[in-house]
């Protein structure tokens, strides 16, 4: 039976939380992780429309790219607009998990199927990743103590290398200490010198955990004062970067890739900033409300940045970088992932019915 643990644990796996921006709200924000699920709506955004077709259509989870509860809420009543849908759902039993900006920079998430969409060649980040630091840890245990300090130490994040976890390595040899008289030493006697078989035992650990480590460290080693190394090592990127950059086949003029980018995203008009004949080769991508990251898509060398919102300050600023904008909407830049991301739960749990919302539309509309 598959739960909606087991749905959120593989969408961590596929976009881990740590790739969100940091002011994002991501992951299972509503609902009851035992719950039973054979039916997933994927959504742009949970509204009062796409939460009563999830009802309707009887699912129990609903994966969606906008997180619900973004801003704090004092009440959550049946009676206002901006909660009765969250009650509706949890009266049927509905979860909510949502990935946001983890599924905007992951690999496969929607910036990647947006360069997949446009034709784009040699793709890359638009943005580095941030990066975490690692150390290190080297500790000198009895061997009555290895299992036991290996455990907890895994138990509070420790030996973790890439998609494999409880690293660690191991060497024998003779440590010597002599206890003062106020020592209680575990093995032997204060007041003279011991020699005693010990291993040295490595493994590294995420900066972030470091503190939890080695407090479990401690707290599983017989030694009043064991022995630690801590060894700094380089840090390690978060993920393969925010937006993407990318080449086409062949270069085009600005017009000719907003049209392209129109019949590629199935959107309506586009907003465009630049000289219509302006050569285009290489393209920046940034999904939703990407226009932050115009500065980026300069600094790469950009032609344009495609993005799905754009303010008007930032219109002006792409003139003074030359970099030309195409503002394709919100909706069309983000919309296709949440599609894709169907697909991708779909195969991974092929016992459940997976779709995208049918009633989620675009709210904005232009007029020709």
């Amino acid at each position: 039976m598959t739960t909606v643990a087991d749905v959120s644990g593989w969408m961590e796996r596929f976009a881990p939380l740590s790739l969100a921006e940091s002011w994002d709200n991501v992951g299972l924000l509503w609902g009851d992780p035992k719950s039973p699920v054979s039916r997933i709506m994927t959504c742009l955004t949970v509204t009062p429309e796409t939460a009563e077709e999830a009802i309707e259509e009887r699912a129990e989870l609903i994966v969606s790219h906008h997180p619900v509860l973004f801003r704090p809420v004092q009440k959550v009543t049946a009676d206002r607009l901006e909660t009765g849908f969250l009650w509706a759902l949890g009266r049927a039993g509905v979860s909510i998990y949502s990935p946001h900006t983890a599924f905007d920079n992951t690999v496969g998430g929607i910036n990647d199927g947006l360069a997949k969409r446009l034709g784009l060649l040699d793709v890359e980040s638009l943005r580095p990743s941030s990066t975490r630091p690692r150390f290190k840890v080297v500790v000198f245990v009895p061997a009555a103590d290895r299992e036991a300090v290996l455990s907890a130490c895994f138990a509070a994040g420790a030996g973790r290398i890439g998609d494999y976890e409880e690293c660690s390595f191991t060497t024998g040899g003779y440590g010597t200490f002599f206890g003062t008289e106020s020592s209680s030493p575990t093995v032997g006697q204060a007041g003279r010198r011991e020699r005693v078989r010990e291993w040295k035992t490595e493994f590294v650990v995420p900066g972030d955990r470091l503190e939890g480590v080695l407090a479990a460290l401690r707290a599983s080693h017989s030694y009043e004062e064991p022995a630690i190394d801590l060894i700094p090592l380089r840090e390690e990127p978060i993920g393969p970067g925010i937006g993407r950059l990318g080449r086409l086949a062949e270069k085009t003029t600005l017009d000719a890739f907003a049209n392209d980018a129109v019949r590629a995203l199935g959107c309506g008009p586009v907003q465009v900033v630049g000289e219509p004949s302006r050569e285009i080769g290489l393209v920046a991508i940034a999904c939703g409300a990407g226009d932050d990251f115009l500065k980026d898509a300069g600094a790469k060398g950009a032609d344009v940045l495609l993005t799905g919102e754009a303010r008007f300050h930032r219109a002006l600023e792409s003139r003074g970088l030359g970099v030309c904008l195409v503002v394709a909407g919100h909706f069309a830049t983000e919309r296709p992932g949440v599609e894709d991301l169907a697909t991708r739960l779909a195969g991974a749990f092929p016992s459940a019915l997976v779709w995208p919302s049918r009633r989620e539309s675009d709210p904005v509309r232009s007029l020709a």
